[in-house]
């Protein structure tokens, strides 16, 4: 197993309100974890709720004695959501304030993944990008609905309004997938600062002409920016198998 993760402020923003967390080895009795979550909420209350999600996610899990890796993230989730409306609720401060979060553990030759908002996971092969997560965002309802389309979507005015984030409410609703894997498959998690500003096919184009997990991150983080860099970006990259290569 190979990761890479990197985040950058962007051309826009002044604080980095996005985090990430990446584990090759096990935490808790789940054998690897790779996170993104994007804070929302003025002055400063925006980063800590990305980072305060994933630190009661973090120690929630390692305190989980169970085995079954749904159940398990289901709980640290909603263990999160619960822990940040009890900081809104304490400090004024934080009224407000809210987190995406999408994460993955792979066990065995399956991805596990969870997500709340509209940070993203796809899966590329030497054939296509696939987004596996739907996001949860007005215009999300809006393509489902037949409302707009999906071209109209990437550049409608409320694009950034999502419908689920972690402190929003008392009860959290969580998306869950599985994922068969084959060796050489990449899973990306981002946060809309990389999807908003990148296609999904140069997302893979980028991908598969790297060399190195860390160069297709640096890249894909350029190209964000490049292309106006209107938000935070978050990326992790995470190669399960390596594909075996054929020696002649």
């Amino acid at each position: 197993m190979k990761s890479y993760s990197i985040t950058d402020v962007g051309q826009k923003r002044t604080v980095n309100q996005d985090f990430v967390f990446t584990s090759e080895t096990p935490v808790g009795n789940l054998p690897n974890l790779f996170v993104v979550a994007d804070g929302m909420g003025g002055h400063k209350a925006g980063d800590f709720a990305s980072s305060y999600a994933v630190e009661v996610l973090l120690s929630t899990i390692r305190e989980d004695e169970n085995s079954n890796p749904v159940k398990i993230i289901r709980a640290a989730i909603e263990t999160a959501n619960t822990q940040l409306l009890r900081e809104a609720s304490d400090n004024e401060a934080m009224s407000g304030m809210g987190t995406t979060m999408v994460l993955v553990t792979i066990v065995g030759h399956y991805a596990y993944v969870a997500n709340v908002g509209d940070s993203r996971l796809y899966l590329i092969d030497e054939n296509k990008i696939s987004q596996i997560t739907k996001d949860h965002s007005l215009v999300e309802e809006m393509v489902r609905m037949g409302e707009i389309s999906r071209d109209d979507a990437r550049n409608h005015p409320d694009k950034n309004i999502i419908t689920r984030a972690l402190g929003a409410g008392r009860d959290v609703d969580v998306d869950f997938f599985d994922v068969r894997l084959t060796p050489g498959d990449i899973l990306l998690l981002c946060s809309d600062g990389l999807s908003n500003m990148v296609p999904d096919e140069d997302i893979r184009q980028v991908i598969l002409t790297s060399e190195t997990l860390e160069e297709a991150g640096r890249r894909l983080v350029s190209m964000a920016n490049d292309n106006g860099g209107r938000d935070n970006i978050a990326v992790v990259l995470v190669e399960p198998e390596t594909k075996e290569v054929e020696v002649c």
